[in-house]
């Protein structure tokens, strides 16, 4: 007698699962995207350390943009994540209602952290981004046009495979 469940057979419905929550997901943050009409490479920002972000770097070349902030428990665990993100990409990470440089600079160093924060403490880019959730992640590719929108938590191969789609 042939046996019920056999490893073919579990390991496709794994996959099939896998596959159909991945769609899911897509089309979920598909309709929770932002409506966002900003051109991102005339914003003025200025890092934590007050360095001036000059935005014209980021042409022809994807940029991840993460709002977040250090009160927020999902970015506190997605933090690593961005961290090995921000090794191999272009990545601006947007500090939310999040205290002063200093604050963020204490969060940073706590958790080991090393990649560019805007602190954006009143949320007026949060604001100007339509960002109502956090964490928020906006993938542009290198023509500045908005191709993603990730609301909550992401995993480093999903943003990965959204800033390797938006080439």
């Amino acid at each position: 007698m042939r046996s019920r469940w056999s490893f073919k057979g579990v390991a496709k419905e794994i996959i099939s699962t896998l596959f159909l929550f991945f769609i899911i997901s897509m089309v979920v943050n598909y309709l929770r995207k932002p409506n966002v009409n900003e051109d991102i490479f005339t914003l003025k920002m200025t890092d934590i350390h007050n360095n001036s972000l000059v935005m014209d770097r980021y042409k022809n070349t994807p940029l991840v943009l993460h709002f977040w902030a250090t009160w927020c428990p999902t970015c506190k665990l997605e933090a690593s994540n961005i961290e090995k993100l921000s090794k191999k990409y272009n990545v601006i990470s947007i500090a939310v209602s999040s205290g002063s440089n200093e604050n963020i600079i204490d969060f940073m160093k706590e958790h080991n952290l090393s990649y560019i924060v805007v602190n954006d403490n009143s949320a007026i880019l949060a604001k100007k981004f339509n960002i109502e959730a956090y964490p928020t992640t906006l993938i542009y590719d290198k023509n500045g046009k908005l191709n993603f929108a990730e609301v909550g938590y992401s995993t480093t191969l999903g943003l990965q495979s959204r800033i390797l789609l938006s080439n």
